[in-house]
């Protein structure tokens, strides 16, 4: 599928695109929609303490800013999706483009400002 296009269609496995190792992920993939600007993916576990507040933190920056939407995905439950992304630990975030290619990778729990900078680069 070329850029821009919605690469969410199929299997519900995270897609490759193009040359350069670019991940698309959309809303088979995610089981929600992506946000009209940008997505911020967390990938949480049941008994991570970390992911509470990353939780907040992500809702916080996606309330602030208009068309960007907070998509969490239990890690133990989507199993195919965390290997096929390489996710080693929770929380990890992903910031998602409007077209859902990845722009920015980060595990452990972010700042509000780290996530309000990587949302600079999807935008």
């Amino acid at each position: 599928m070329r850029r821009g296009g919605d690469p969410a269609r199929g299997s519900g496995r995270a897609r490759v695109r193009g040359r350069d190792g670019e991940v698309w992920l959309g809303a088979a993939e995610l089981g929600a929609e992506l946000g009209e600007r940008a997505t911020l993916v967390q990938f949480s576990s049941a008994f991570c303490q970390p992911c509470r507040a990353t939780r907040r933190t992500l809702a916080d920056v996606a309330g602030m800013v208009p068309g960007v939407a907070h998509v969490e995905v239990d890690a133990e439950a989507r199993l195919e999706l965390v290997r096929g992304l390489d996710i080693q630990r929770t929380p990890t975030v992903l910031v998602l483009d409007a077209a859902g290619r990845i722009v920015r990778r980060a595990a452990g729990q972010p700042r509000k400002a780290d996530v309000i900078a990587a949302l600079g680069e999807a935008v």
